[in-house]
C-alpha cells in the first residue's frame, strides 16, 4: 500500500452487539463495535475485531442482543478474512481484539509501547491473548501519532490503557471523521474534565487524551465523532452495509 495510490473512500461501521449497562443513576445502551476502511485502490483496513466466541459472558450481566460477528458482517459485504490488507489494533481489550487470529494475511498495527505491555503478562488482555498474540501474526510496531496513509492517521490517546490508540479518517465527502474507540466511550463524556471510569487505566491521561481529541475536532474542523460504546449515538448512525464516503 502505498501513500501515492492510496487514500480512504468507504467507511464502514460494524455493529457487533448492544447490551444495557446499570452506571449511578442511569442506564448505558453500550454498543460493541468495529469498523472497516474500503481505500481507492481497493484495500481493505479492519479496525479491531471485536469480542470472541470462546469467552463467556460474565455472571450478572445482561444478555448481549443483535449479535452479528465481523466474519459475519465482512461476508455480507463479500469479503472473507484474507481479503483484510490490514488490521489496527487499538488496543487488547477482549471486546477488542477477539477475532484477530482469523486475519492471518494481514498486517497488524498497534502501539509499540501497547504491545510490550500486553506481551509482559498484563492480566487485563490474558482473556484474548490467544486471537491477539497468535505466532501467525505479523505486527508493526508505531510511535506515537502516525500517518498510516493520506487520509488516515492513528493518534495515541493512552489513558483507557496505555497505548491506547484513536483513528481519523478523513473521506471524499464526509471529510474528516473521528473514531475515538475507547479514549471517549460516550458522547456525554466527551468534555475537558471528564473523569476517569474504573475501567480506565491512567486518570490523568485520560483527561489529556480527552483534550488532545477535542482540540483535534475543532482544529481539523471534523464533521463526525463516533463514540466507541454509545448505543444511543449509534442509533443514529450508518451501520453496514450502508457506509460513509
Amino acid at each position: 500500500m502505498t501513500a501515492s495510490t492510496s487514500t480512504p473512500q468507504r467507511l464502514y461501521l460494524l455493529q457487533l452487539s448492544t447490551t444495557t449497562v446499570p452506571r449511578a443513576n442511569r442506564t448505558l445502551e453500550m454498543v460493541c463495535g468495529c469498523y472497516l476502511v474500503e481505500t481507492s485502490d481497493g484495500k481493505h483496513i479492519l479496525i479491531d475485531s471485536g469480542m470472541p466466541a470462546d469467552i463467556p459472558q460474565p455472571e450478572g450481566t445482561p444478555p448481549a442482543e443483535n449479535e452479528k460477528n465481523v466474519i459475519e458482517h465482512l461476508s455480507d459485504l463479500g469479503l472473507r478474512p484474507d481479503d483484510i490488507d490490514m488490521l489496527i489494533c487499538t488496543h487488547f481489550d477482549v471486546d477488542h481484539a477477539g477475532y484477530h487470529d482469523a486475519f492471518t494475511q494481514a498486517e497488524f498495527i498497534v502501539q509499540r509501547e501497547h504491545y510490550a505491555l500486553a506481551r509482559s503478562g498484563h492480566p487485563r488482555f490474558a482473556a484474548a491473548r490467544r486471537h491477539w498474540d497468535h505466532p501467525a501474526l505479523r505486527y508493526r510496531l508505531i510511535d506515537g501519532d502516525t500517518e498510516l496513509l493520506p487520509g488516515l492517521t492513528l493518534l495515541e490517546t493512552s489513558g483507557h490503557t496505555t497505548g491506547h490508540q484513536s483513528v481519523l479518517v478523513r473521506l471524499p465527502q464526509s471529510g474528516p471523521v473521528l473514531l475515538t474507540i475507547d479514549a471517549v466511550m460516550m458522547q456525554f463524556a466527551f468534555i475537558p474534565d471528564r473523569p476517569a471510569w474504573p475501567v480506565d487505566e491512567n486518570a490523568e491521561q485520560v483527561r489529556a487524551s480527552t483534550r488532545k481529541l477535542l482540540d483535534l475536532v475543532e482544529r481539523e474542523r471534523v464533521s463526525l465523532v463516533i463514540f466507541g460504546h454509545d448505543g444511543q449515538q449509534w442509533r443514529t448512525l450508518k451501520k453496514a452495509p450502508a457506509y460513509y464516503e
